[in-house]
């Protein structure tokens, strides 16, 4: 990979250089001034694969540098290296991934040789799984017709209890097996179906086949909650609880083994019929989740206003927590309300051991995240499973 690197002191600029050299980087271009950085970009920018900035340098600043980045419409990797504190840090690479710049690491200064490693790994991975052609725009009658064929498919990540580690749940994440564009996920149609008046139909299948495998599990000795995501635009129709209950009876699944995850993307004008809808849900028995607490409209008054039994905290809370105080801060105070509000709680993004330790010493209740399994197809599951249970197997005896 080509490696430029921007810092305005010099020593610190050879200092990483030479690190890098160590790791195995061969073609590396040093710049003390971003000004000058930004020129070479503007000749070279197809050569230069991984940026490496400093944050706080005299000509142009860190932030000034990631929005002239993103002007200049640049594809490769971003490595922020800082001496200010964390949360200044942060917030830069949160600024440039909306500018959606792929930001590899954000790491402060001095930078170990050992998380330099991972960093050029994790560059590396991503410019060898790299996309070659621009994506396929889709229609909202393609999605329809996907719907209606059955082009559609759940894959389910398991949650975890983190006191035991047992399998408690899957959650339902819908796919779609697109005949050009491959699998699609739900980032790039759930907005479409919520536009072109499509969300009440493609939650059905999801909600069906969901329901369907959690019977194949509770017959095969694994009793599982699932989990499935709902818009709030499935809130609208008031006859909503009454179909959970029918499909849920047609599947032969408890509803109390089914939890809907409700992730308010928007401000709700009227919340008559959202209220109504998941009181009665409630009052079946059926569980309620807020999922991502803490981003977008997920807060203290839907905690308030809605009767959830379950809070599940957003991923960019809790992965890297346990080494950021600011986080810690969040994390803590999300468990302490949802255990004072008599609330299961779930982390999701749990991507390391680190991850699992810090949460499991707070008291989570439940984890979900990378560091147990991906989503996966329904017949992956069992095999999942039992490689789960030698695992927890080892977690167990290595905290005792």
């Amino acid at each position: 990979m080509h490696t430029l690197l921007i810092d305005d002191d010099p020593f610190a600029l050879k200092t990483l250089a030479r690190q890098l050299e160590q790791l195995g980087c061969a073609q590396i271009t040093l710049r003390e001034r971003a000004q000058d950085a930004l020129l070479l970009l503007e000749s070279e920018l197809e050569s230069i694969d991984l940026v490496f900035c400093d944050l706080q340098m005299p000509d142009i600043d860190g932030v000034e540098f990631v929005r002239n980045l993103a002007r200049s419409n640049y594809r490769g990797g971003l490595v922020l290296v800082s001496g200010e504190e964390g949360r200044i840090l942060n917030t830069v690479h949160k600024l440039a991934q909306a500018h959606r710049i792929h930001v590899i690491a954000a790491l402060p200064k001095p930078v170990s040789s050992e998380r330099l490693r991972q960093v050029l790994a994790d560059a590396t991975s991503r410019r060898a799984t790299a996309p070659s052609a621009k994506r396929a725009e889709l229609a909202p009658h393609e999605l329809e017709q996907a719907i209606e064929e059955g082009q559609l498919v759940n894959y389910y990540q398991p949650k975890v209890s983190l006191v035991t580690g047992q399998l408690v749940g899957a959650e339902a994440l819908v796919r779609w097996r697109h005949p050009n564009a491959g699998l699609v996920f739900p980032d790039r149609f759930i907005a479409m179906a919520e536009e072109h008046g499509l969300i009440d139909r493609l939650t059905d299948n999801v909600l069906v086949a969901a329901l369907r495998q959690a019977r194949l599990w509770h017959d095969a000795g694994l009793l599982l909650d699932v989990s499935v995501n709902v818009s709030m635009d499935n809130l609208v129709a008031l006859e909503f609880p009454d179909a959970v209950a029918r499909l849920a009876d047609d599947a032969g699944v408890a509803l109390s083994r089914v939890m809907l995850e409700v992730t308010e993307s928007r401000l709700m004008n009227d919340l008559r019929a959202p209220l109504d809808i998941l009181t009665r849900l409630r009052l079946k028995r059926v569980g309620l989740s807020i999922d991502d607490f803490g981003t977008g409209h997920s807060s203290l008054a839907q905690l308030r206003d809605i009767p959830f039994d379950e809070l599940k905290l957003d991923r960019s809370f809790v992965n890297g927590a346990a080494n950021d105080p600011a986080l810690r801060a969040i994390v803590e105070a999300s468990l302490a309300m949802a255990r004072q509000l008599g609330m299961k709680s779930v982390a999701e993004g749990i991507e390391d051991r680190a991850d699992w330790d810090f949460l499991r010493a707070l008291g989570c209740d439940v984890a979900q995240g990378y560091f147990i399994a991906r989503p996966m197809p329904a017949p992956d599951f069992t095999a999942w499973h039992a490689g789960w249970e030698v695992r927890r197997g080892d977690l167990a005896a290595s905290t005792q």
